[in-house]
């Protein structure tokens, strides 16, 4: 098992040097000289307050350092990755606050033997010179069934001990009333988190290991071992376990919740996860919690308190009344709390319409006769002729895409072979152009299918009040300049314009006098399928491909393609 890589400037300094950068970029931030401890630039504000100190371990930003501020901690110790913080350092602090006039010091520790060893001589020793300090230690892990003797984990839960302990320092409240809150509070919510992967201290290897189709539950945010592995499932599934797991009464560190209650959820990414499944997380998690009848007064979505690049997640639940509420909607300046809106969270948010079509786009009344059965015969030709390219497109994009091409045009021929059956045909060009424009636009995908929006958006502005064949040039032309317009890409560029322009250049013919449509679209079709394969020369100027060599892109390009075939489709389509 290789040493995963890692930003680093060197595995020793990077706590020290994390911190420095975060101080760095936030003026209301300074450090203790000496000492790896950041602290509120404006300590004199402390003078009559009480100071509240936090830390750890570093590797779970923005926890600590990111929650200091008003409202919030006056400072933190930070230890090395995964180690908790030295005495002389918490001791330092200590001091550092009390010369700045603090009528007391109430340290925030999680419960860990290191941190609770660490935080507490620093704390006798800090008593023996005269200061006021207490000490409040968290346990929130709701993952052990049995009664542990070291008691239960302190996990995110810690962070909503920050504000709430903030917010009561910022309005003036003693250090003996503060304990007292806060220690309920403890006693009052509840963490489980559920990971992916592992993590990796900077020079090392994994903390454990993971297959491939495994979750563990329960573990801590350091890569100790959870209480179960369990095989990967749908987010759903996996949300409801941890919940069942986290208010099973037969858990001896559950929380007790009840229909009706009120609770703070935070859905905390453990630092891997990505923004996209954490908002899945989380709606998943309010659903979940309102079927239970629990009212979610606050929902936290973020990175909270991580485990490096742990990819997981944990759920944090508080159970408030509106006295706390209060407090935990208190203003702050730490630069890690959510600046969100105040308010519950719920699935049943009300939408907003959407405004009806316009009179342009209103559906129109279908008509028949020979020109509907022609464009028929059309479409179904060019659908069962994407269909029939889906693998070639597909090999094509390989080298200059992701190889979807086909499944993009296949997907739009089944989606208009499921129009066609559904419904008649618009009445005339202009319409079937348009409806056409939002059909791909809605189900298509991709760049190729805004593309295709366009043109048809575009070219059916000529047809509108007249179809002859000089105006089907004039809508091609339409369509092609609003595709450059938007797109960017000219021909030569190695793209669809390629095909499509040589193929334009052609039906200029139709503005002639007694020109043939079908002679010109002949015509239109053999130069769209030699500059198509001409593509397999040029250097890509835009789209995907533009960022590979030349000399990787063997074959012609799959738009190019794709429209030449289109092309070829209409043509057969008009002849049969």
């Amino acid at each position: 098992m290789e040493v995963p890589k890692k930003l680093v400037c060197s595995v020793t300094s990077c706590a020290e040097d994390a911190l420095a950068g975060l101080v760095a970029c936030n003026p209301g931030l300074q450090l203790l000289r000496g000492h790896r401890v950041a602290l509120r630039s404006d300590l004199a504000a402390l003078r009559g307050r009480v100071a509240l100190l936090s830390g750890g371990g570093s590797g779970h930003e923005p926890a600590h350092a990111g929650y200091i501020g008003k409202g919030m901690l006056s400072g933190v110790v930070a230890g090395a990755i995964f180690t908790s913080p030295a005495v002389g350092s918490i001791l330092a602090a200590i001091r550092a606050v009390t010369e700045a006039g603090a009528v007391g010091t109430l340290l925030i520790v999680k419960n860990y033997t290191g941190d609770r060893l660490n935080f507490g001589l620093a704390l006798e020793r800090a008593r023996a010179e005269g200061a006021d300090v207490r000490m409040v230690v968290v346990g929130d892990d709701c993952a052990f069934a049995s009664q542990k003797k070291a008691g239960r984990r302190g996990l995110c839960g810690t962070v909503l001990v920050h504000k709430v302990a903030g917010a009561m320092a910022e309005a003036g409240a003693s250090l003996d009333e503060i304990v007292t809150r806060v220690s309920a509070l403890t006693k009052a919510m509840g963490t489980l988190g559920l990971s992916l992967s592992p993590c990796s201290v900077p020079g090392s290897k994994p903390t454990f290991q993971l297959a491939n189709d495994e979750m563990e539950l329960g573990l801590g945010i350091h890569g100790e071992a959870g209480v179960r592995r369990m095989k990967v499932m749908p987010v759903d599934e996996a949300v409801e376990t941890m919940l069942a797991h986290m208010t099973d009464p037969s858990n001896a560190s559950h929380l007790p919740l009840s229909p009706g209650a009120s609770v703070v959820l935070v859905v905390n990414n453990l630092g891997g996860l990505s923004c996209l499944e954490l908002s899945i997380v989380a709606g998943v998690a309010v659903r979940s919690l309102e079927t239970r009848g629990v009212c979610i007064a606050r929902a936290l979505v973020g990175s909270f308190m991580t485990a490096l690049e742990m990819a997981g997640i944990s759920l944090t639940l508080l159970l408030v009344d509106e006295e706390l509420l209060r407090l935990i909607d208190a203003e702050t300046t730490a630069m890690a709390w959510p600046n969100v809106v105040t308010g519950p969270a719920t699935s049943q948010r009300p939408e907003v319409a959407a405004p009806k079509e316009g009179t342009e786009t209103a559906k129109q009344v279908p008509s028949t006769g020979p020109g509907m059965e022609r464009a028929q015969k059309v479409l179904a030709r060019v659908c069962s002729t994407l269909l029939g390219l889906q693998d070639k497109l597909n090999e094509l994009d390989r080298a200059a895409g992701d190889g979807d091409c086909g499944h993009t045009h296949a997907r739009a021929a089944r989606a208009i072979q499921e129009w066609m059956r559904a419904q008649p045909l618009p009445p005339s060009p202009a319409h079937l152009f348009s409806a056409l424009a939002d059909l791909l636009l809605d189900k298509m995908g991709g760049s190729s299918g805004v593309l295709y929006g366009l043109f048809l958006t575009a070219a059916a502005h000529p047809l509108h009040n007249c179809s002859d064949l000089p105006v089907w040039a004039d809508a091609v032309d339409a369509g092609i300049e609003a595709m450059q317009r938007y797109g960017g890409a000219a021909p030569g560029d190695r793209t669809m314009l390629d095909a499509l322009c040589a193929a334009a250049q052609a039906l200029h013919a139709l503005r002639s006098p007694g020109a043939d449509l079908l002679t010109v679209l002949a015509s239109a079709v053999e130069s769209a399928e030699a500059a198509a394969e001409s593509t397999r020369h040029m250097e890509a100027g835009a789209g995907r491909a533009s960022y590979i060599s030349s000399a990787q892109l063997l074959q012609p390009d799959p738009g190019a393609v794709a429209a030449a075939a289109v092309l070829r489709a209409v043509l057969e389509g008009l002849q049969g």
